[in-house]
């Protein structure tokens, strides 16, 4: 199964320079816990997640009118629609990431998550394998 078959189309995305909480606003407006930042040719630039905004953001005391630029993952990584969903979860647990931008000629064409495969009795191992690897802390815990 490819991955164009699983993602989730129609994404939302922000601008590098949109305000953390107008960002998190729209996270809560569409009750999705990350939103790719894309620029004015909807080509991505990073994503940025809930949790981005509270420990880069929130715990460095940063304005909440601040751009998201200073808080975003820039170090995108992402997926062909037409890749098989097994590399999807492969770059997911290799990367321990829950979401997965789907990138087709350089434009945000969708996303998917880790609970989309495990919806498919099919790949529930895979996403299994995935989130546990997600679940390991990359480095010790304080």
């Amino acid at each position: 199964m490819k991955v164009r078959e699983i993602m989730t189309q129609h994404v939302s995305s922000v601008s590098s320079q949109s305000a953390i909480q107008d960002v998190a606003k729209q996270m809560k407006d569409l009750n999705v816990g990350s939103i790719p930042v894309c620029d004015n040719q909807n080509q991505p630039v990073g994503i940025v997640t809930d949790r981005d905004i509270v420990v880069r953001g929130i715990v460095e005391n940063l304005d909440t009118t601040t751009s998201v630029d200073n808080v975003m993952s820039k170090e995108l990584i992402y997926v062909s629609p037409e890749a098989h969903v097994h590399e999807a979860a492969r770059l997911m647990s290799e990367n321990q990431i829950r979401r997965l931008p789907v990138v087709e000629n350089g434009q945000i064409v969708g996303i998917v998550a880790i609970g989309d495969l495990a919806v498919r009795n099919i790949y529930v191992d895979d996403a299994g394998k995935a989130l546990s690897d997600i679940s390991t802390p990359s480095r010790p815990m304080k």
